[in-house]
């Protein structure tokens, strides 16, 4: 619903020639309604939240160290090892577009990044986190106790 100054609701009121002292009380009480309540407190501002993959290694192949990545997405019917041949194809097109030739994509970041979401939908890749999130390995267990 959209929102209107008291004052602009008074200045109607006085045009459409409401009487001075219905139009005083309209416009105190409209003063008071907007008053906040002083037991109300303000609404808490949402959590920002970001993304972590969690990979399962319970053989212990992948390093032991944290590393980052990016999450993307393909068809179902896709296989995961098109994922890099897509990405490619989509920053060649790009790079080889007006603005791709002032600003190359250089790196997988910068494609990630910067490329625009229509070079990669032409060859069904969606990024879903543009900034690179971490990666996380787990053993896959639940410890007892």
């Amino acid at each position: 619903m959209p929102k209107i100054d008291v004052n602009k609701v008074a200045e109607i009121l006085k045009k459409n020639h409401v009487d001075p002292t219905v139009l005083r009380r309209v416009v105190e009480e409209m003063n008071l309604a907007v008053q906040p309540d002083p037991g109300e407190e303000e609404p808490v501002p949402p959590v920002k939240k970001q993304f972590v993959i969690l990979v399962s290694d319970p053989e212990g192949r992948m390093p032991k160290v944290d590393f980052t990545g990016w999450v993307l997405q393909i068809p179902e019917d896709a296989s995961p090892a098109s994922v890099q041949e897509r990405l490619l194809k989509g920053v060649y097109d790009y790079n080889a577009s007006k603005k791709g030739r002032l600003y190359p994509a250089k790196t997988v970041g910068d494609a990630v990044e910067g490329v625009p979401a229509k070079f990669f939908k032409e060859v069904e890749l969606w990024v879903k986190t543009k900034e690179p999130v971490i990666v996380l390995r787990t053993d896959n267990e639940i410890p007892k106790g």
